[in-house]
């Protein structure tokens, strides 16, 4: 699982929000050629919203902030290859989506308790629109690209089914401002105070938390939140510990592995003594 919090995909975000909706209406225009179904855009209160009510939404929902001001974030929510073949097996391809929406709703209310504001408590004190992506692009920045292998703008291939949701800087009040990108964690109270005091590794260890216990998804070690940020953000002495608690993992599995063996060894053995 992925989920990274930015500014916009193209653009700013200090203007209006037309842009982005623009792009992330990019399959729809291809669903339109094609004359199937679009993906609708939704909430925790509707899952058919049109593009003109997100753009209108989050640009009226911009009370006392300053043309210098960020006006909406991107969350991106990618699960892994690997989670996504879990619920299409569990699921099958329509409800893997319809599942996704609802975890994706309810990974935004963990996003509003994150920023411990007495009235923000939950989804319904904040704006936001989601929209279901399922493919990804080549662009200029892959080195596919880069290298001649590929063209911008083709199909990424495997499984690539992803969220991307706007969520606006101002609550559903348009009263209080939060910012998922502060980065003060306490130090500068009074900025905290204002913004929100938002801890983004909490929020994406609770996304992580999330999935597996809705969905009962079995997480190997190398797959969580932890591992990677260990890895990328941990001391030495953490990093080492990281890897001892590898190896004991994969000496676990090795011995699960031989005992299964054994077991299905012992019963060949007594059906072969029993015919």
């Amino acid at each position: 699982m992925h989920i990274n919090i930015t500014k916009s995909e193209v653009g700013n975000n200090k203007g209006s929000s037309s842009a982005l909706v623009r792009y992330l209406e990019k399959e729809n225009c291809q669903i339109n050629h094609l004359k199937n179904e679009p993906e609708y855009w939704f909430n925790s209160q509707k899952l058919d919203i049109q593009p003109y009510e997100v753009r209108y939404s989050i640009d009226h929902n911009i009370a006392k902030l300053s043309k210098d001001e960020a006006k909406f974030f991107l969350i991106n929510i990618s699960p892994s290859e690997n989670e996504l073949l879990f619920l299409k097996e569990a699921y099958g391809d329509e409800g893997a989506k319809q599942a996704l929406k609802e975890y994706a709703n309810t990974i935004m209310d963990a996003y509003a308790k994150n920023f411990k504001k007495e009235h923000v408590k939950g989804n319904h004190d904040i704006l936001y629109f989601g929209k279901l992506e399922n493919h990804r692009y080549y662009t200029h920045r892959d080195e596919e690209v880069k290298q001649g292998l590929v063209k911008r703008g083709e199909q990424k291939p495997g499984e690539q089914m992803h969220l991307q949701i706007i969520v606006s800087r101002k609550d559903i009040s348009d009263s209080i401002r939060l910012s998922p990108l502060n980065n003060s964690r306490g130090k500068n109270v009074a900025h905290s105070l204002k913004v929100g005091q938002f801890d983004r590794s909490a929020f994406k260890q609770a996304a992580e938390n999330q999935f597996d216990w809705t969905f009962g998804y079995e997480r190997e070690l190398k797959e969580t939140f932890e591992y990677a940020n260990t890895l990328k953000h941990g001391s030495y002495d953490q990093k080492l510990e990281l890897k001892e608690e590898e190896k004991r993992v994969q000496m676990l599995r090795r011995q699960q592995k031989l005992e299964i063996e054994q077991q299905q060894h012992q019963q060949r053995r007594l059906q072969l003594g029993g015919g």
